[in-house]
């Protein structure tokens, strides 16, 4: 149960124990809830593990909490595809198997013989990309990897790409986009991140990203790299090389869904934040923690519909020059979606000068105090715009 608590720790989702026979899967119902007991239910709606199997009136008396007819089934499938259902862990011999999709299944432990299309369709029930999940895990207790190999090579020999990867490979892919990461931070302590208090640790992201951003196109290649970690990262754990950098891929990532926090407009990728921040594989940061990027940058929580004359010199101020770039352009930007049903033409406008602005500070035409000084001097013309129509006696749709 440890190596599945692990996965969840990373990885919200479900996991699927394949048995021999229909008395293996109920003896360890039985021993499992002995290890776990807040994790049984007697009812179908509530409960985290649950064993799917078919039976009938002649079976025994240890059997029969666990047959269900079709339509209790069916229920209980409803509830394991939901990745929000506390449902996370089922066995089962035969059942759903074959032709049951449930993309939160991550983590599959096979202690059954199984061949050819059958072993490549068990494979197929837990493979599915979903959300931050990039593969499912296979843990095999019976050494299927020839009958593995034989069903590869007869699945790809139909053209299809290759359908599983070695843990190992994904392991040393892991250590590997980790360097790379590490690359980004060189000459950046951030050893608080995982020592300090928690107020050290928040006020230490926002210096780390402006590290980030100080580099030659810094955002995009830090967050493929974290990106590609994360994903290998999930096919390890709980591999113990991947358990001695937990806490530096959790660093990392913080960082990740800080750059989300700060780049994202509009609401757009609030699923990929969200992703991100439960991703954090470690207490060194909460959620909590990383949410306000404008609290941690030393800033109160703008009104982005207002834009103060006391908020944008707090932004000409700020030490983190880079980020407080990315910030004020997020801000902008918001602001300018806003009016987007309202005044076309100004939208336009104004998106033109955003724009042209980001474009020669990217070109180093300008360094990034210039650039915040002109995103200063658009913010106050939007603001400006509203207040002649303000003085005009005009509402917003006027």
């Amino acid at each position: 149960m440890t190596h599945f608590e692990q996965r969840l720790d990373v990885l919200d989702g479900k996991g699927m124990i394949v048995t021999m026979s229909r008395r293996i899967a109920v003896e360890l119902y039985d021993q499992i809830v002995r290890l776990r007991p807040d994790w049984h239910n007697s009812q179908d709606e509530a409960g985290t593990i649950k064993v799917v199997m078919t039976g009938s009136a002649a079976d025994d008396s240890a059997y029969r909490p666990h047959v269900r007819s079709k339509v209790r089934r069916k229920a209980l499938a409803e509830r394991f595809k939901d990745p929000s259902d506390p449902f996370q862990l089922v066995i089962v011999r035969d059942m759903w198997l074959t032709g049951f999709d449930a993309p939160p299944l991550h983590t599959m432990y096979i202690d059954k013989p199984m061949r050819g299309h059958g072993l490549m369709q068990a494979i197929a029930r837990v493979n599915r990309v979903f959300r931050d999940k990039p593969g499912g895990l296979i843990v095999d207790y019976l050494g299927i990897a020839t009958d593995l190999q034989d069903a590869i090579t007869q699945y790809t020999r139909a053209g299809s790409e290759r359908p599983t990867v070695p843990q190992e490979e994904a392991v040393v892919f892991m250590l590997t986009q980790t360097e790379i990461a590490r690359s980004f931070f060189f000459g950046f302590e951030y050893s608080a991140f995982f020592t300090g208090t928690p107020g050290q640790r928040l006020h230490l992201l926002p210096a780390a990203i402006d590290h980030v951003l100080s580099q030659e196109d810094g955002k995009k290649r830090y967050m493929e790299t974290v990106g590609r970690l994360s994903q290998s990262f999930v096919l390890s754990i709980p591999h113990e090389k991947a358990l001695a950098i937990r806490d530096e891929v959790a660093f990392f990532q913080a960082v990740r869904a800080l750059f989300v926090k700060v780049t994202v407009t509009d609401g757009q990728g609030k699923e990929n934040l969200d992703s991100a921040t439960k991703q954090l594989v470690s207490e060194a940061v909460t959620a909590t923690d990383v949410i306000n990027i404008f609290e941690a940058a030393g800033l109160k929580t703008p009104d982005v519909s207002i834009l103060s004359d006391e908020f944008l010199e707090n932004m000409r101020e700020l030490p983190h020059k880079n980020l407080a770039l990315e910030l004020l352009r997020k801000l902008i930007t918001d602001d300018i979606h806003t009016r987007a049903g309202k005044n076309a033409v100004q939208v336009r406008s104004f998106a033109e000068l955003l724009d042209r602005t980001i474009l020669r500070y990217q070109n180093r035409s300008i360094d990034a105090a210039q650039v915040i000084a002109e995103l200063i001097d658009i913010a106050k013309e939007i603001r400006a715009a509203d207040q002649r129509g303000e003085e005009l006696g005009l509402t917003d749709d006027e």
